[in-house]
């Protein structure tokens, strides 16, 4: 058997500011929106990179980390420099760090603690 993609599922509190961060701010597209009585549960992508955010107590706790790896990290911190902070976010100062294990790295945390590294890698499958 053969795996093909993994969607990490996010817990988010509050739809206005995961859009505000996710697709203002990272430059997601939004790719679906689900309600099933309330709660939000949706698809947000970039490029390759998939994410599925949700309001559901049931979906993961606030806090969580998960990497998402680029090619053009260095690009992308311009990117997010040059734009104006969402609240929540402005005490944060996007930068690469150089990591141990070779790869750049940058860490932002979302309005619900979870936490985001944008890595150009390395990836290893062995």
């Amino acid at each position: 058997m053969a795996f093909t993609t993994t969607i990490p599922i996010i817990r988010i509190l509050d739809e206005s500011k995961a859009k505000e961060f996710y697709v203002e701010f990272l430059g997601f597209k939004v790719d679906w929106e689900h309600r099933a009585e309330g709660p939000l549960y949706m698809q947000i992508s970039s490029g390759e990179c998939m994410l599925q955010l949700s309001q559901h107590r049931g979906d993961g706790s606030p806090g969580a980390a998960i990497k998402i790896f680029t090619d053009a990290i260095e690009e992308y911190v311009e990117e997010l420099v040059s734009k104006e902070y969402p609240p929540g976010v402005a005490e944060q100062n996007p930068g690469v760090a150089e990591q141990p294990w070779g790869s750049l790295d940058m860490l932002l945390i979302d309005p619900f603690g979870n936490r985001l590294i944008f890595t150009n890698g390395p990836i290893r499958t062995s």
